[in-house]
């Protein structure tokens, strides 16, 4: 478990009566598997985490011997939630003060629990920004943050992808995401759910109607559907046989995205799994030559196939010229 995701996971258990895992898991990004895996390292660290099945369960942590919070505003135990953020995110929220604030509060706690140790707030710096971002047009996340605490419709002036013209929209806002660096406004449009990205509405207004939100959706579980939604449609799981000779290179290189099959299905090879963001990232195999044989889809065959045409006519063409 990274520090940062600790140190929120900690502060969400200590804010809140009680979390599924699926609104722990969606709310620090991560996959049910993950959440799983950092609860139980909680209680194995001799946190007092509990976890409980039914409707009326959920994971808590026994107050007053975590974090203590007692000493917090309301409004500081309300900034306090947004722990994931960097610095610049809490600014363009207006929340740079107060989350300072209860977090110097939290961090006051802690020191005395942890005797000759600094705080986590003092040795961990969370900044979830690509570097060399470029700045950000549209309108900013605190400009938005009142109607949408209003519970209001929004008419927004929105570009898509590749260059396409704006429409006009009316949607129903949940609230704001902060993913990768950038902010999405997360909303339902004619009561389907989608992510706008704040830097491609060119213009907005504030509605006199009441949001007409799915009343059994919140913004914890809308994110959680559509983050599931993109990953599915962005992505392409390649099935292959990869030489043993290989097989270290191929863990090396790919990462996780890369899951071992049945280590008995070939004498020469190992059945495997690759994730790849798009079908054009499957020229990644292209240095393995011979020693990788995909299997499936056919469209990931098809490419390869087209890859390794291209490059023999580039150097087909070279040697004659």
């Amino acid at each position: 478990m990274t520090p940062d995701r600790f140190f929120s996971l900690v502060l969400l258990l200590e804010s809140r009566e009680a979390m599924t895992t699926q609104e722990l898991a969606a709310a620090l990004g991560v996959s049910l598997r993950t959440i799983t895996r950092d609860v139980n390292w909680l209680r194995d660290a001799g946190f007092p985490v509990t976890a409980q099945r039914g409707r009326l369960g959920g994971v808590t942590m026994v107050p007053g011997v975590g974090l203590d919070l007692t000493r917090l505003t309301p409004g500081e135990r309300d900034h306090l939630s947004l722990a994931g953020l960097d610095e610049k995110q809490r600014s363009e929220l207006n929340a740079s003060g107060e989350g300072q604030r209860a977090l110097a509060k939290v961090a006051m706690t802690r020191s005395s629990r942890v005797d000759g140790l600094l705080s986590l707030a003092e040795v961990v710096h969370v900044d979830s920004r690509p570097w060399r971002q470029p700045k950000a047009g549209g309108p900013t996340p605190a400009s938005l943050v009142g109607p949408i605490r209003r519970e209001r419709q929004l008419r927004i002036e929105y570009a898509g992808s590749r260059g396409s013209s704006a429409r006009e929209l009316v949607v129903d806002p949940y609230g704001l995401l902060a993913k990768a660096g950038s902010w999405y406004l997360v909303a339902d449009c004619a009561g389907v759910p989608r992510m706008y990205r704040l830097e491609r509405i060119s213009t907005w207004s504030e509605l006199g109607h009441r949001r007409r939100t799915r009343e059994t959706e919140t913004l914890t579980t809308v994110v959680a559907e559509l983050l599931e939604q993109w990953e599915h449609q962005h992505s392409i799981e390649v099935v292959a046989t990869i030489d043993r000779s290989q097989a270290e290179r191929a863990q090396r290189i790919f990462g996780r995205n890369l899951v071992w099959g049945d280590q008995d299905h070939s004498d020469t090879g190992r059945p495997v799994t690759i994730s790849f963001p798009s079908l054009e990232d499957v020229r990644a195999l292209l240095p393995f030559g011979s020693a990788i044989t995909v299997h499936g889809p056919r469209e990931a065959e098809e490419r390869l196939r087209d890859l390794a045409n291209e490059l023999v006519e580039h150097y087909q063409a070279s040697s004659t010229s």
